[in-house]
Formats: C-alpha cells, structure tokens, sequence
C-alpha cells in the first residue's frame, strides 16, 4: 500500500493570504484554507516527507508524523524550505540524524543559510537542542536508493531558482514542483504510467505564471503527455478557488486541499 498525504496546498503566500485575503476563494469551503505546500509519502517501506514549509510544525501534528527516512527538497524558496527547523522534533524523538537529499544548488544553499542544522556525526541534546541533517547531493543523471524505493530527479526549468522534482521507482509517483516547463530529459526518465502525478499550478492565468510557474493550460497539456491515473494538483494561490478549479479540470484531475489522504 502506497500512502500520499497533501500536508499543505497552498503557494507561498497561503490562503487567506495576509496582503489578498481570500482573493478569488470562497471562505466558507473549508478545501481554500491553505498553508505552504509539502507532501508526505509513504512507499516501499519508506517514509519521505518533500520539503519543509513553513507550516511544517502544524502539518506534523495534524497528520501524526513523527519520523521520516528522509527528505527531499526540490528548491530554496522560504515556502519549500523555512520550516526546516521543525525537523529537530523528529530528532527529538528518534535520537539520531536525519537524511536529507537535494540538488546541489538547493543542498549548497541549505548548507549557508542553515548550517547550525547540519549534522557533525552527532545528535545531542546539551540543554538547547538543535536539528541534527545529514545532507547529500544527488545529481539528475543518476538514481538513487532508500532500501528498495528507487527515486530519481526531474529537472524542470523555467523557475526564479534551479528548482527539480522527483520520480519514484521509474513513475509510481511523479511529484513536480514550481517550474514553468517539465524537460524533456525528465520526462524521458517516466518509464510507466504513473497511478499518481502531484503538479504545482499556482494561479490559473496570469503573466506571472506564464514567466515562473505554469498555468492550468500547460499543467493539462502535462497531464494529456504523461497520462496519469490520477493527477493532483498543489501550489495554489489565492486566485484558484478549490471549486472553480474542480469545474474546469476533468475526471482524473484533482485540485489539492490540505490534509488530502491518498491510498493505493
């Protein structure tokens, strides 16, 4: 059994957003509260939690999570990265280190923003205690192993940061993050039919999508190329109203909301 949890759906401002309000959402849908995005999963006998958002704490305590295997960041923005310091509760728990995976630029950045969390081969507690991150870069031309869960990276383009997703073993789960174009050497690397693809969307046209992130035009015509069983859609702001989304997607394409569970 493969679990998926949705532990937020929301982009960088969440949802009501404190400039916006509820902007284009209807406040009495309880799917349009939404905090920062990061998605929980567990496969293969793995527990994988991508990215660390800033509502990380509240996320943690809503779906029970107290230990990962590892986690995996797909890019430096503060929406994907800032609630990173909530991982030292799991360390609190487990009493050893935690692995963390990324891209190079996303571990370098980790590294010199955060390098009190990196781990110096111990986890302690000496009265004020820290996360303690064990911290590896993989690269897009290699695949690595977490036991048997084979995972692999997507590189995507077109983000205001390197920004990469990631595939687990060869398209069971296809989990894209921000990005205006998905590369062709990416999608080269989809070898089955994914039974679940999670895709960013943010607004539903604008210009700032159409220069940083994709719109839902080009997220559906990824969803026609790739042809998953089911598809997900996270990252939206407050101009993606859960209902008005729902209408305009078909059968298969499912906007996101906090707290979503997926079994298969």
């Amino acid at each position: 059994m493969t679990k998926v949890v949705i532990l937020g759906s929301g982009a960088a401002p969440g949802v009501p957003a404190v400039a916006k309000g509820w902007g284009n959402c209807n406040p009495d849908n309880a799917k349009n509260r939404r905090k920062r995005v990061g998605t929980y999963i567990e496969i293969s006998g793995k527990k994988i939690l991508i990215d660390t958002s800033p509502d990380l704490r509240q996320q943690m305590l809503e779906n029970d999570i107290r230990f990962v295997d590892a986690v995996l960041y797909t890019h430096a923005h503060a929406d994907h990265l800032h609630g990173i310091d909530d991982l030292r509760e799991i360390n609190r728990i487990t009493r050893k280190p935690i692995d963390i995976y990324g891209a190079r630029h996303t571990i370098e950045q980790i590294k010199q923003r955060f390098s009190y969390l990196i781990s110096d081969g111990q986890c302690t507690d000496k009265g004020i205690f820290k996360a303690s991150l064990e911290a590896h870069i993989i690269d897009f031309e290699q695949d690595f192993y977490l036991g048997d869960l084979k995972i692999g990276l997507l590189k995507l383009d077109g983000h205001l940061v390197p920004s990469n997703g990631y595939i687990f073993n060869d398209g069971e789960i296809v989990h894209i993050a921000d990005c205006r174009e998905i590369t062709q050497s990416a999608l080269e690397k989809i070898k089955i039919r994914p039974k679940l693809m999670i895709i960013p969307l943010t607004t539903i046209n604008s210009n700032y999508a159409k220069t940083s992130h994709m719109g839902l035009d080009k997220v559906l015509e990824y969803v026609n190329l790739i042809k998953p069983e089911r598809t997900i859609i996270n990252h939206m702001a407050v101009e993606c109203d859960y209902d008005y989304v729902n209408a305009l997607t078909p059968s298969h394409v499912f906007p996101a909301y906090d707290n979503m569970v997926l079994e298969f």
